[in-house]
């Protein structure tokens, strides 16, 4: 039977060495040397620290060299040259030379060449005597007290802080001139915002002026590039405006004579069910909020209360226009001097129609002539008033002067946003599509 040969196979690897003994296989190419045995390598390690031991005992037993035969180990120094302190005779320190006598007097924070002229002749030096014979341009009793200019009680009338760097690099920071307007007010005039929000704007960096950031206070001169910053938008677009139905017994703006301001209504449960606006409620709502015109204790209808300095200057800025419409009932009491009328006559017979045409217009109110009204019956004792201009009580002192009584008004209308159905005591947001 022929037997199968291979010429190209390897040989096996060796695990034993030349004693016969198990060794571990060696991987990689090229001959390797033969690895120790661990037996082997036990072996050179204790021989290893036998050597250690014996250098160490040697080392131990040699006797420590004296201080005498440290200081002939070591090199020699070069021997300094220049001056040396020493006690001088008059008590204080001198210094000498290595090759000369002492110099006695000085101190080393006063050294001179050629020494004090009193050392030199042998007298006695007093103590840092050396530092008054320094030159000075002005004798020490001349010169001024040094004055602390951190003190205010230490400036004088026409002091002025000297600038900043920066603010001495940005003109901006650093306005002088009287002249032109406030910069929050130009915003206003432009209505670009309030100018409480103007402020705010420019606090934060958000306005530009001819392409260079405003700073708080900064005037203006002529006509002049006001750039605004989206995020101000942005914040301003967060603002909401709330419209209330103001019930009788409570005041418009703060609190008085025991009676609650109408923003106390501003809470979640009075909230009109059938609000449309689709505004969700936030905490943030409640800051800033004023109210935009006013009405009595005694008067209801619609209080508009908002975070928007826009809207607030629209409706009670001095150029507003906006209309205000009120349902006014009244009753006939008649003026001094007119022939009374008979008990039960209705004010709408009672009044005569040139009372009614000075009502439209003709009144004046405080020494100013009142601006045109529209006044018309509602019904035979309930008047229509349409006014542009809001003066404290402005209905029922013209109602006086023509011998009317309001005995209840009403605000129905603000603009184009009517009171409709909203009940009394309840609110809801003015929607995004509103607009007075």
């Amino acid at each position: 039977m022929a037997t199968l040969t291979l010429k190209n196979k390897k040989p096996a690897a060796k695990t034993r060495n030349a004693d016969g003994e198990k060794r571990a296989p060696v991987r990689g190419k090229g001959v390797s040397k033969p690895r120790p045995t661990l037996a082997k390598a036990q072996a050179e390690r204790a021989e290893r620290e036998e050597r250690y031991q014996q250098a160490q005992q040697k080392r131990n037993e040699r006797p420590a060299p004296s201080r005498e035969d440290r200081r002939d180990e070591r090199p020699a120094r070069p021997k300094p040259t220049g001056f040396k302190p020493e006690r001088s005779p008059q008590g204080g320190e001198g210094f000498r030379r290595d090759d000369g006598p002492a110099r006695p007097g000085l101190r080393p924070g006063g050294f001179h060449p050629d020494g004090p002229p009193r050392a030199q002749r042998g007298e006695p030096v007093r103590r840092n005597e050396h530092r008054d014979e320094r030159p000075s341009d002005r004798p020490r009793d001349d010169r001024p007290p040094r004055v602390d200019q951190r003190r205010a009680s230490n400036r004088g009338p026409g002091f002025e802080p000297p600038l900043r760097p920066q603010q001495r690099l940005n003109p901006a920071r650093h306005v002088d001139s009287e002249d032109g307007d406030r910069l929050s007010k130009r915003m206003s005039e432009l209505k670009l915002a309030s100018r409480r929000e103007a402020d705010e704007w420019i606090a934060a960096g958000w306005v530009r002026v001819d392409g260079k950031v405003a700073v708080l206070g900064q005037r203006v001169v002529g006509d002049v590039q006001i750039d605004i910053d989206p995020a101000a938008r942005q914040a301003q677009s967060q603002l909401v405006t709330v419209l209330l139905h103001k019930p009788i017994g409570y005041v418009s703006g703060q609190a008085e004579d025991g009676y609650e301001p109408a923003v106390v209504l501003f809470l979640p449960e009075n909230r009109w069910k059938d609000d449309p606006s689709g505004i969700k409620p936030h905490p943030n709502h409640h800051r800033h909020l004023a109210p935009a015109g006013r009405l009595d204790i005694d008067s209801t209808g619609l209080l508009v209360l908002t975070q928007d300095g826009r809207i607030a200057k629209a409706l009670i800025g001095d150029d507003s226009d906006i209309e205000k419409e009120y349902l006014v009932r009244v009753e006939y009491v008649g003026v001094p001097g007119a022939e009374p009328v008979p008990e039960g006559t209705l004010p709408n017979a009672a009044l005569t129609p040139d009372k009614l045409a000075l009502l439209n217009h003709g009144l004046a109110l405080d020494g100013e002539l009142l601006k045109p009204a529209k006044v018309s019956w509602q019904n035979e004792q309930q008047l229509r008033f349409v006014l542009r201009e809001g003066k404290k009580r402005q209905i029922r002192r013209m109602c006086e002067l023509v011998g009317l009584k309001v005995v209840g008004l009403k605000r129905v209308r603000i603009g184009r946003i009517p009171l409709g159905h909203l009940p009394a005591g309840q609110w809801r947001y003015l929607a995004p599509w509103e607009r007075f």
